[in-house]
């Protein structure tokens, strides 16, 4: 049931990102790929699963909706209790996910409050009962980590050991502080150091880059630069289904995938999660044009689907100049 081991190196993998990759994008990214690629659900709370209200909960359950397009496709769970985190992996069992990952880099100060995400760094023998926890409850399924290189510097060689001593499947490493956010570039070669680590305590679990990775042929350069054994893109998927392909868009077929990406979003998710949601989105897929600013204001007064649908469909003109992605 290992679905890591079987894939070709350097393994691509799309990012966890809060109100990004949501079903919808990850669908319609997944759609417009001709490379293999591992998906993440935005991270959920294990917490949450079992103690929000109705409402929290409706929410928290639609993130983890999924299509078989996605595959492999992997839940993202976070906690500082090892008995929720067991229960919640075994919810992610029972929906049919390929794996379940452990979030234990996350800043965000809430998050941090409950002892969770980057916070974990700091207790690194809860870590381990976490991670143990999950496997449990995933049953056959593997068990991943991402993590960062430290809390306020680099605590490798400490934090590392401590999270291999539970044989995780894959331990996906951002390269940077906890402190550091993404103030500063990313430092590839404490990947290196990593890979060593791992190799040294004679781990078979996998190493996977984060931070920085503009598209494949750049995390296939940091790959081959630093060991690792696949690479994670994070903001370089923002307005860019095609992050998994050869493929140069033309400025229609932005426009087209947006209205697709638009109208999925609607139908996932109406009534759950709020339109504003996909102006992010559109931010990101408007851009590089001539134009491209004043569409964008429009774009952020649309309303819902159809809107976005008729201000798209009015514009678009016959040319196949291929779009800055």
């Amino acid at each position: 049931m290992n679905f890591w081991k079987d894939l070709e190196k350097p393994i691509h993998v799309m990012a966890p990102l809060e109100d990004v990759t949501d079903a919808a994008f990850r669908a319609v990214i997944s759609k417009h790929s001709d490379i293999k690629h591992v998906t993440f659900t935005e991270f959920t709370s294990a917490d949450g699963l079992f103690f929000a209200d109705e409402r929290g909960q409706e929410k928290l359950k639609a993130k983890l909706k999924f299509s078989d397009i996605e595959r492999p496709i992997v839940a993202q769970l976070f906690t500082s209790n090892p008995e929720r985190m067991k229960k919640a992996a075994s919810v992610a069992r029972d929906l049919g996910f390929d794996g379940v990952d452990i979030n234990m880099g996350c800043p965000d100060r809430s998050v941090e409050k409950q002892g969770a995400g980057a916070g974990l760094i700091k207790t690194p023998e809860l870590a381990k009962e976490i991670i143990l926890a999950a496997m449990e409850g995933a049953g056959d399924l593997p068990v991943s980590v991402k993590t960062r290189i430290g809390y306020s510097e680099n605590e490798l060689e400490e934090w590392l050991p401590a999270i291999l001593f539970t044989n995780p499947a894959v331990v996906t490493i951002h390269a940077r502080t906890r402190a550091q956010l993404s103030k500063v570039d990313a430092d590839w070669t404490t990947l290196t150091q990593a890979v060593g680590i791992r190799d040294r305590l004679g781990s078979d679990a996998l190493i996977i880059g984060n931070g920085d990775v503009k598209d494949v042929e750049d995390g296939i350069e940091r790959v081959s630069e630093s060991g690792a054994d696949g690479f994670m893109i994070g903001r370089g998927i923002f307005g860019n289904p095609w992050v998994f392909s050869s493929h140069v868009p033309t400025l229609n077929e932005k426009l087209e995938v947006l209205i697709e990406h638009t109208d999925l979003f609607e139908k996932e998710f109406y009534g759950i999660k709020s339109f504003a949601t996909m102006r992010k989105h559109f931010s990101s897929y408007v851009e590089g044009f001539s134009g491209a600013k004043e569409l964008r204001g429009k774009l952020m007064g649309c309303m819902n689907a159809k809107e976005v649908r008729n201000l798209l469909s009015g514009i678009m003109a016959d040319n196949d100049q291929p779009s800055t992605i």
